[in-house]
């Protein structure tokens, strides 16, 4: 199990991370894994400053323990009202049926790259490891983060993507497979044709890099943490199997579509639709009419604005029709049972396996 390389990288008793998953998840999910020895992790790539702060205190009042603050580090485009146009000019025939007029404005963006005002806001806190969505930001605010005494980890979809990072230097890599939920970290191409399952990455990725990898894709039970780190894995990340977990923030209506998906297969697929770029998610009824993937979504994370207004007015309806249901190809390893349960029965059953 490699536990040293674990506890070095980590500060952890077992090789754990809790996925961040933004929209449906807190501190109480971190608190939770936390308490049951892996590695809690809090989504910051939507919060303000203001709610990183409150959401880093409440995890530092409930427990000494490390902590992962993940961030979204992605070049912000100028928002295009062309691409907005058309973008509605698709959607309006369910702006009519849903009987609410479109706001093309931009809206704000949903998802802020980090930059140095919320660095400033973490700094005191001093987070012992803070990871990263979409590659690295600047070299600057990376030695901003260094000098804290932080670990640097960040997601890799390629190997070139591995190397990429190995190069500037990370603590460790998070190599995520195709089968993984919610958005994709690549960040060197745009082109979903190079993302693969978790197995083949990690054994060339392991093959071709000097640094410690965490295995993260369709990871929900002791024979997937076991074969991760048998393939060179030092630890795992584990997202998609908390969602129906007690201290997960999931929606009623999404945790009813992740029910319904546990009985039918290849129920999730890559989708653009909801943010502009690729995450993998429950296919609903506009993955289903519009395509998973569709050209006219504008850029991240613009699409987000017109998707948003039609998943309010759709889940007043209480429908999940326009919701981003973010799930991983595991769907099965989803269980009713509290977070720090699932993380300790992923453990015995590694036991068990050895």
């Amino acid at each position: 199990m490699n536990s040293k390389n674990v506890k070095a990288l980590l500060g952890t008793e077992l090789p754990i991370i809790q996925a961040p998953m933004a929209g449906v998840q807190d501190s109480k999910l971190a608190i939770a894994v936390a308490n049951a020895g892996g590695l809690g992790s809090i989504p910051c790539g939507m919060l303000s400053p203001a709610q990183v702060i409150d959401e880093v205190k409440r995890f530092r009042a409930a427990i000494s323990a490390p902590l992962n603050l993940n961030f979204f580090c992605h070049e912000l485009p100028p928002f295009d009202t062309r691409a907005q146009a058309r973008w509605h000019e698709l959607l309006a025939p369910y702006f009519d049926e849903l009987g609410i007029a479109a706001d093309l404005g931009q809206g704000g963006a949903s998802r802020m790259p980090f930059n140095h005002e919320i660095a400033d806001a973490i700094e005191a806190f001093k987070p012992e490891v803070i990871s990263f969505h979409f590659g690295l930001p600047q070299e600057e605010l990376l030695k901003r983060v260094r000098s804290w005494g932080a670990k640097v980890i960040s997601s890799a979809t390629t190997v070139a993507e591995a190397e990429y990072l190995v190069a500037r230097g990370v603590d460790g890599i998070i190599v995520q497979g195709v089968e993984a939920g919610g958005h994709r970290g690549m960040f060197l191409s745009d082109d979903v044709s190079t993302q693969v399952e978790l197995e083949p990455l990690l054994t060339e990725i392991a093959s071709r890099v000097d640094a410690p990898l965490i295995a993260a894709g369709g990871i929900g039970d002791g024979h997937a943490v076991q074969a991760a780190l048998a393939m060179g894995a030092c630890a795992v990340q584990v997202g998609s199997a908390y969602l129906l977990c007690d201290e997960a923030n999931t929606s009623s209506l999404h945790r009813a579509a992740i029910e319904n998906a546990i009985k039918v297969e290849g129920s999730t697929a890559l989708t653009n639709l909801f943010s502009g770029r690729p995450a993998r998610g429950l296919v609903n009824r506009a993955m289903s009419e519009l395509g998973p993937i569709n050209d006219v979504a504008p850029a991240f994370p613009y699409a987000t604005n017109l998707m948003a207004q039609l998943r309010k007015a759709s889940e007043a309806r209480d429908t999940s029709d326009f919701s981003p249901l973010w799930c991983g190809q595991n769907v099965g390893s989803c269980k009713k049972i509290s977070a720090g349960e699932m993380t300790l029965a992923l453990m015995q059953q590694v036991m068990q396996l050895e």
